[in-house]
């Protein structure tokens, strides 16, 4: 067996970090957008959707070894 990835593994992988990076922006969109709705809890929110997008941009950027 090959020790290197497949490239379908590569391409699944940059697939779903685009789609979890979408998620993620879409996802702070609404919450900043909708603020006054969710009152207290804006700020649990906005951090949950930077981590959607900093887990999509790092499954973007790294390499399946």
């Amino acid at each position: 067996m090959s020790e290197e990835g497949g490239f379908g593994i590569n391409v699944a992988e940059k697939f779903l970090g685009l789609i979890i990076f979408i998620v993620g922006i879409l996802a702070l969109y609404y919450t900043v957008t909708s603020s006054d709705a969710l009152a207290g809890f804006t700020g649990l929110f906005d951090f949950l959707s930077i981590i959607l997008i900093i887990l999509g941009f790092i499954l973007l950027i790294v390499k399946v070894e």
